[in-house]
């Protein structure tokens, strides 16, 4: 008696489709304003300088997971195999790169976005990152990252 009081619901979560459950906008990802978020600034610097030293070798790229999309994490999970490549062949070793974040521009295209530059000093050049920062289940996640 006890496994017929379960059939029918297994039936139901069986016959459901995956692409049902990603449509439900109860289960999506759900934008949130800005006025719900935290300042920005601090995330934009510590982005910065993670992503820096994650492709100077430094710092694991998991580290920052949480905070970026998952077309972000692809595009440094390449970026990190090249330049972890180009130094296996020059015999390098990864090492912590010597930088200061200089200052940081942004602005709101809308509400819930942030697109932001922020400026990197190292010692033989300087180098500018840009940020786009979307708020997201009441977070804010990197939905965009080119250091230039």
């Amino acid at each position: 008696m006890m496994r017929a009081a379960y059939a029918e619901p297994l039936e139901f979560i069986a016959g459901r489709r995956d692409a049902d459950l990603t449509s439900d906008p109860f289960f999506s990802v759900q934008p949130t304003p800005t006025a719900a978020l935290p300042d920005p600034q601090p995330l934009l610097e510590n982005l910065t300088r993670c992503v820096i030293e994650i492709l100077a070798g430094a710092r694991e790229l998991e580290q920052i997971s949480r905070w970026v999309g998952d077309d972000v994490y692809r595009h440094l999970l390449k970026r990190v195999v090249l330049s972890s490549r180009a130094r296996e062949a020059r015999g390098e070793k990864a090492s912590r790169p010597n930088f200061t974040i200089g200052s940081t521009h942004y602005s709101s295209p809308r509400d819930g976005v942030v697109e932001a530059v922020v400026i990197v000093h190292g010692r033989a050049r300087t180098r500018a990152v840009a940020l786009r920062l979307e708020g997201l289940d009441h977070r804010w996640r990197a939905m965009a990252i080119n250091v230039l």
